[in-house]
């Protein structure tokens, strides 16, 4: 599969007005969620007073009904655009936090938490129409890999700032770490109100193109046969990013019987390469003019490359210091097929949403991984009750259907979503059959004609 066709233009990679302000206020809030994800259930018993089994029932109800609530905020972001409704969720989150430590009762607990699981969940559709409203074209691209690895460094910035404040002053500082939550969010709110939206004249085209709708809300999703057949295919692929967390600890122990350190270790390495070299590498697959399906695909199939590794180990099982080095390149490659694919598969859901309804198809395709994350633990302790390898074996055949899906849905996408640049006309066809485009004859799979009319 031929994945690179010449260096995209510098025009797409121009600065988005407010870049620097978002970026910071990205990093800023991944700060703070790193401050209290780690230590979740310890962070919320001490800052409460309650005990460890009411959080963690509070914590598990609210968080389900918080993705309920993705499908509300999709239809907020469209009504009132994403930069309001992602300042309104800074601002709730900011407010949860510094209500916590004064909800020491179970009601005032599950009220605030059930306030700031709704804003939680519903986050990330939220700045991933963000990045849809205020870049176009490769910027869309840079700004998913630049937000991947702040993220992954704040948060690991956040849990090693925790680590030290507690090491100091013990489990009372928790409270104060609340209210530095609350103070990060605050600031990030604040930061990222500086970003400016791109001008209503270049998304006139995009607004044309379903102005004729007759509905715009969520049929007009499940109408879109190739938008849906992409939120199948992430699915298969977000399985493969639960697997780092849920499973690689449980095979480690049980399969391998490997130290839990290695755990560690693998965690470290993940986190330091997705924060150090993520954009190094997400830019390297821009500049190279990669369509963004098949860039994506080619994270699938590093993913796949990852986990078949991982069952030739299972069956090998070397000693322990064959085992070390052989999970750490296993963990160098499954690192590279998330840096390949995130920032690629992200700007790819962006890019083939119609501007009117991106927040319903934002919210629709990001349930695709709430689905996943909800299903890896009980998927892989089952499978693994019965063969150590037998997870790894089904993780690999989802990441290879995953890449098959998003290289046979390539024709049947906008152009403007496969590629971060328009591709070259090619002499004697017209400009939507250039290079492969989509065009409307090939839409019979359910994407509007004249969306990819536009967008080719």
């Amino acid at each position: 599969m031929a994945v690179f066709r010449g260096r995209a233009s510098k025009a797409g990679e121009a600065k988005v007005a407010g870049e620097r302000s978002l970026l910071l206020g990205i990093a800023i809030s991944a700060i703070g969620i790193g401050m209290y994800v780690p230590f979740s259930l310890v962070f919320f018993h001490h800052v409460t007073g309650l005990s460890f089994t009411l959080v963690g029932l509070v914590l598990t109800v609210t968080g389900v009904a918080g993705l309920a609530f993705m499908p509300l905020a999709g239809t907020a972001v469209d009504r009132f655009g994403a930069k309001r409704v992602n300042l309104v969720l800074y601002g709730i989150r900011a407010l949860g936090f510094a209500l916590y430590p004064f909800a020491s009762f179970p009601a005032a607990f599950a009220a605030v938490a059930l306030v700031t699981a709704l804003a939680d969940r519903s986050f990330s559709v939220v700045q991933q129409s963000l990045i849809g409203e205020v870049a176009r074209g490769a910027a869309r691209d840079r700004l998913q890999a630049s937000t991947r690895a702040l993220q992954n460094a704040g948060m690991g910035a956040g849990a090693l700032l925790v680590s030290g404040v507690l090491a100091l002053w013990g489990t009372g500082a928790f409270t104060h770490t609340a209210w530095a939550n609350s103070l990060a969010f605050a600031l990030a709110g604040l930061l990222v109100g500086r970003v400016r939206p791109v001008p209503a004249a270049a998304t006139a085209a995009a607004a044309a193109a379903t102005a004729g709708l007759p509905d715009a809300g969520y049929r007009t999703v499940l109408r879109d046969r190739p938008f849906l057949g992409l939120t199948a295919a992430n699915f298969l692929t977000a399985l493969g990013y639960s697997a780092l967390s849920v499973l690689f600890p449980l095979y480690l122990s049980t399969w391998l019987a490997a130290p839990a350190s290695l755990t560690g270790a693998a965690f470290t390495l993940n986190t330091a390469l997705c924060a150090g070299i993520g954009v190094l590498v997400a830019g390297r697959v821009r500049r190279s003019g990669a369509r963004r399906t098949r860039s994506a695909a080619l994270g699938a199939l590093l993913f796949a490359a990852a986990f078949a590794g991982q069952i030739v180990l299972g069956t090998l099982r070397p000693g322990q210091a064959v085992t070390l080095a052989a999970l750490l390149v296993i963990v160098v490659v499954y690192t590279l097929g998330e840096l390949v694919h995130s920032p690629s598969g992200g700007a790819l859901s962006v890019s083939a949403a119609p501007e009117p309804v991106r927040g319903r198809y934002l919210a629709t395709y990001q349930l695709s991984y709430s689905l996943a994350t909800a299903l890896a633990p009980s998927l892989f302790t089952a499978l693994l009750a019965v063969d150590g390898r037998l997870p790894w074996a089904v993780l690999t055949a989802a990441a290879l259907g995953a890449a098959l899906a998003l290289v046979r849905l390539e024709r049947h996408l906008p152009a403007e979503a496969v590629y971060a640049e328009p591709p070259a006309p090619v002499a004697g066809a017209t400009p939507a059959a250039a290079d492969g485009a989509p065009t409307p004859a090939e839409d019979d799979a359910g994407r509007r004609p004249a969306t990819a009319t536009a967008a080719a």
